[in-house]
């Protein structure tokens, strides 16, 4: 039986875009919406999608309602295949390892906590081979903020494994204070790693279980043994 979980964040954890989300939100911007504009000063590290896009329409005065979101959320997907090309994203040190890892235990379990849309997810990830590793997850369709993701994801794994996986053996993975918080919420252990733009020292003065400049670090291979 499952008696651990890894919940994975993505943008900065698994992968580093190099600004592909922000170069297909800016796209999105001009073809839905009419604005040729820079989106670097919205606050975007860690937060989810639906956060973000409100953000932007503040930012522009445009009303922001399901709708208007959904629209702008399309052509934000359509450009994002494109911009995960030409921004030559890829899959951080470490990680194909600890997911490979992660998937072949029979005793461990794991899926996605992240700020994306689930759309979005899945295109990331099925850009560099990795949405097989993860059949379910909590995305920023089912909350616009990220501390109520936690709960939601541990809801769709006791339905999709069956068990009631304990606090203790819930590790959250992400590279922002945020993630820290989100799984903190939860009781989970957490797990920061200095791949997005925090450094190691502004993760480690949140407190995270642990902390590493990189998924390749021995240490969270050691970590992995001690589950």
């Amino acid at each position: 039986m499952r008696d651990a979980l890894l919940l994975w964040d993505i943008d900065g954890t698994l992968t580093r875009s190099s600004g592909a989300g922000l170069h297909a939100l800016e796209t999105a911007l001009r073809l839905e919406l009419g604005v040729t504009a820079s989106l670097a000063d919205i606050d975007y590290s860690g937060r989810t999608d639906r956060w973000i896009l409100r953000q932007i329409f503040a930012k522009f005065g445009f009303a922001a309602d399901d709708a208007a979101f959904t629209r702008y959320l399309d052509a934000y997907i359509r450009a994002l295949p494109a911009s995960l090309v030409t921004h030559q994203s890829h899959v951080l040190p470490g990680v194909s390892e600890a997911l490979e890892r992660v998937h072949t235990h029979d005793r461990w379990a794991q899926a996605l906590l992240t700020g994306n849309v689930e759309r979005g997810a899945r295109v990331k990830l099925a850009h560099h081979d990795l949405a097989r590793y993860f059949p379910f997850g909590a995305f920023a369709d089912d909350s616009e903020l990220r501390n109520d993701l936690g709960p939601v994801a541990l809801r769709r794994a006791r339905d999709f494994h069956g068990v009631d996986f304990p606090a203790h053996r819930v590790i959250v993975i992400g590279d922002t204070p945020h993630d820290i918080a989100c799984g903190r919420i939860i009781g989970a252990q957490t797990v920061a790693v200095a791949t997005g733009l925090h450094s190691l020292a502004e993760l480690q003065s949140h407190q995270p279980t642990a902390a590493f400049a990189s998924l390749a670090d021995p240490g969270f291979a050691a970590l992995l043994n001690a589950l």
